[in-house]
């Protein structure tokens, strides 16, 4: 290019000789350097331009109950602009310099609220992306930078307005149930923490005996990792997200054959699930015991056996200062409370206080819960750990519901990964954990659950028994047997007002 237009410019001004020749010449090669240079800069303006665009080099969608995710992964960064359309519903995707290299074709739209994804090319040269929608939608989104794992990324959540992030969610009455425990449950521990028992005692002698409602104990049943994150990985490339899913959907199944039990799962597909996301579903469902599923792997090929997790103090510790502190105090921690309570009117110290009642309980129930499901564990494998041990795991820092975290083994050993893969180790596993947590809730029953109910059909006869009947408040069964109120709830593990119906109780 340059060779053509140096002879354009060379036979326009025709042939020079003597003396001339030397300062034309001069003036030539000016001219000829200022157009090299201008050609030079326009090359590297289009070379500029082009390592500035980016591409598309893979679509990936994960659908669960509440929302579909589509991460789009770009050969660099890229500026996008996202917005619906109604009349049809569309969700349009305008990636500004922006090319497509991806067949969308083999996109599986299944189970999400997308029923056609289509492309083009704007008049500007990027890309538009335009999702036909079936239903209403609100879409988020947000750009990833590069990490070892993938490249820069653009991820397109479409949220559904009003929709359950879990599949199968408690029944309304069954929740309606667990409140009035919770909400008993926290006037207890505020009372006590203020110094004044006797608030909840005068609060104790208007309850009257209620039905039993015979009640399910619910079980947040939590796969780990999904969707973009496959958690670990194994020598044969098993991947630890699908392993942990197959245990909880046959741990899930266990519990929902066995009478007086109902389990849900945080996730129940490969999508992902943020780690607070998982304990706030918990609570959501009211759930009394969270159980999270894992697969663990060191760089070594030779750590084997099953281990069992419960909260560490300094974990405690530390999320008791997270929930203190101003900007995020969530008065739903306080005994399960879904948030219509405020912690605004209490000093810091009764908060502390507050905190410390829930999470001690707390930890102690996943203590001796995890030593049954270590127990169960250890008779159908080898155990990595031979007590549970305790960590600051974000899954596990529920300071109102029990919680454990169990590593089922190790995927990264060849031998253990083949056993994860195998749907009857799987099994087994399932049925390990399902009989730890089912022996601890044997031993204590809530109150109002149906395993409590059966518990006390077999008593009442004893000296020292008394079955409550319509009408009875604590008061006056402690007042009727000559104890106070505060040793009969002692001697029962009571730590609501609430009697019902049937219960039995011990008097001491």
């Amino acid at each position: 290019m340059l060779t053509d237009v140096a002879h354009r410019d060379m036979a326009a001004r025709g042939p020079r000789a003597g003396a001339g020749q030397s300062l034309i010449g001069g003036a030539w090669r000016r001219r000829f350097a200022s157009v090299a240079l201008a050609l030079v800069a326009l090359c590297c303006l289009v070379l500029t331009t082009a390592a500035q665009a980016a591409t598309v080099n893979n679509l990936r969608l994960w659908s669960a109950p509440d929302h579909v995710r589509l991460v789009f992964d770009l050969s660099g960064p890229a500026r996008a602009n996202v917005f619906t359309l109604d009349n049809p519903r569309r969700v349009v995707i305008d990636l500004d310099s922006t090319k497509l290299d991806v067949d969308i074709d083999k996109l599986d739209l299944d189970a999400s609220a997308i029923d056609k994804v289509r492309t083009g090319v704007r008049e500007s040269g990027g890309l538009r992306v335009v999702l036909d929608v079936n239903r209403a939608v609100v879409p988020k989104s947000f750009t990833l930078p590069p990490n070892e794992q993938y490249s820069d990324r653009l991820v397109v959540d479409l949220d559904y307005p009003g929709a359950s992030a879990v599949a199968d969610p408690i029944d309304p009455i069954e929740a309606m149930i667990r409140d009035q425990e919770i909400a008993a449950q926290r006037a207890q521990k505020e009372a006590v923490a203020e110094g004044k028992p006797e608030q909840a005692d005068a609060v104790a002698a208007t309850v009257e005996a209620q039905p039993h409602p015979k009640r399910d104990i619910i079980i947040a049943v939590d796969p780990g990792h999904g969707g973009e994150d496959p958690g670990a990985t194994g020598p044969h490339g098993t991947r630890e997200k699908d392993v942990v899913l197959g245990i909880a959907r046959k741990l899930k199944q266990r519990f929902d054959q066995t009478p007086g039990f109902k389990a849900f799962m945080t996730r129940d597909g490969d999508y992902y699930v943020g780690l607070r996301q998982r304990t706030l579903l918990a609570r959501q469902q009211k759930a009394d015991f969270f159980v999270s599923i894992h697969a663990d792997a060191v760089r070594s090929r030779q750590p084997s056996g099953s281990s069992v997790y419960a909260l560490s103090q300094g974990g405690a510790t530390s999320e008791t200062a997270r929930w203190l502190a101003a900007s995020e105090n969530q008065s739903d921690l306080i005994g399960g409370v879904d948030g219509n309570l405020s912690l605004d009117d209490k000093d810091e110290v009764l908060r502390g206080v507050l905190l410390d009642l829930t999470m001690t309980a707390t930890m102690n129930d996943s203590l001796a819960t995890g030593g049954q499901v270590l127990d169960k564990l250890g008779r159908i494998n080898k155990l990595h750990k031979s007590k549970v041990e305790q960590a600051g795991f974000v899954v596990l820092k529920s300071p109102d519901i029990p919680s454990l975290l169990v590593e089922t083994g190790f995927i990264s050993n060849p031998k253990e990964e083949a056993e994860l893969r195998s749907p009857r180790h799987q099994a087994e596993l399932a049925q390990a954990i399902y009989a730890g947590i089912v022996a601890h809730f044997r031993q204590h029953p809530p109150p109002a659950s149906l395993l409590a109910w059966q518990r006390d059909q077999g008593r009442g006869s004893a000296s020292n028994e008394y079955r409550v009947r319509a009408g009875d408040t604590l008061s006056q069964v402690a007042a009727g047997h000559g104890i106070s109120m505060r040793a009969l709830k002692q001697a029962n593990g009571l730590d609501s007002d609430i009697l019902r119906v049937g219960q039995v109780l011990t008097i001491p």
